[in-house]
């Protein structure tokens, strides 16, 4: 049987404008096996995972479980658990991490100020701090959910901690199973499809310079997916490749068709039209559905440039 993932890269289905969307991320350490709702079928209580997966709705923040890579025998609780939490959105970019022994601490954050871009009670509740390692590549590799994501992530993941590449996790979900490997790097929120080992080296080091790799880019979780299609078509079209510069503020209209505003931090801003048709011909969106699917893409069939006084009006 055709795996989904197969099939997508047999079609060259495009990836633009399809990352998960989150203004933060919470990343909590959990190894061991993980159920295909890792929040609550995985070995953290069940009862925490329900409870953190209610204190992130609506805020902007998607928690996830994360695990060093490699065999996932149950160790038994973890006397220490890694904590990260990163806000994705230009502008007020950051990346805090913890300790804690006792994850019913998380409960004690302030969810809605996490997802607006506060990180004071990261310090208050878990005395986080700031990160200056290296930037985090997240491996989905939940086979659970999609057999694409372990059939394909896991070997990923080893791969690059093999090669002695930092800051390496594997992820319960990023969606889009279709597109394993799927890894997020972190602090800057871009999610990227197929990846191989070498362009999520690359990315990693463009995000420790502050830039953003565009190949295989599934676009940037802060932004709704029309505003990640238009930014990534701003960065092609017109070559802006730092991090944090461009911002989504404004997207009119509604599917099929957006017109989304994309500006820069020098003043110079781009309307982009973002069109949605269908992905054909049908084909698995995951290797568990049973019947086919059409999903919609996203591509910018118009990029352009404004003029300042065109942007004020």
């Amino acid at each position: 049987m055709s795996r989904c993932a197969t099939v997508s890269r047999s079609l060259d289905e495009p990836v633009s404008g399809t990352a998960a969307t989150a203004t933060t991320w919470l990343l909590l350490e959990q190894p061991g096996p993980w159920g295909v709702k890792a929040l609550t079928s995985s070995h953290l209580d069940p009862a925490l995972g329900r409870a953190l997966e209610a204190a992130g709705q609506g805020t902007g923040v998607r928690v996830v479980l994360i695990r060093r890579p490699g065999r996932h025998a149950d160790p038994g609780a973890p006397s220490e658990r890694r904590v990260y939490v990163a806000h994705t959105v230009p502008g007020n970019v950051w990346l805090y991490e913890a300790t804690t022994r006792d994850p019913h601490q998380l409960l004690g954050l302030d969810f809605a100020a996490l997802g607006a871009g506060d990180p004071r009670s990261l310090v208050s509740v878990l005395g986080a701090r700031p990160h200056t390692g290296d930037p985090l590549a997240l491996v989905c590799t939940n086979g659970k959910r999609d057999r694409c994501c372990a059939l394909l992530g896991r070997p990923l993941a080893a791969e690059l901690v093999a090669s002695g590449v930092p800051g390496v996790w594997e992820v319960t979900h990023l969606g889009g199973h279709r597109f394993a490997p799927t890894v997020l790097v972190l602090p800057y929120g871009y999610a990227y499809a197929r990846a191989e080992a070498h362009t999520v080296k690359q990315a990693l080091h463009s995000a420790e310079e502050g830039r953003v790799t565009v190949e295989d880019n599934r676009g940037c979780s802060a932004w709704e997916r029309p505003g990640q299609a238009a930014e990534l078509a701003v960065r092609s079209t017109a070559g802006v490749y730092e991090a944090g510069v461009l911002s989504v503020v404004r997207t009119e209209g509604a599917a099929p068709r957006w017109e989304v505003t994309v500006t820069h931090t020098d003043g110079r801003a781009w309307r982009v039209v973002i069109e949605q048709t269908a992905s054909l011909p049908p084909r698995p969106e995951s290797c568990g559905a049973t019947v086919l699917g059409a999903p919609g893409r996203l591509d910018a069939v118009a990029v352009h440039e404004l003029r300042t006084a065109t942007l004020a009006g």
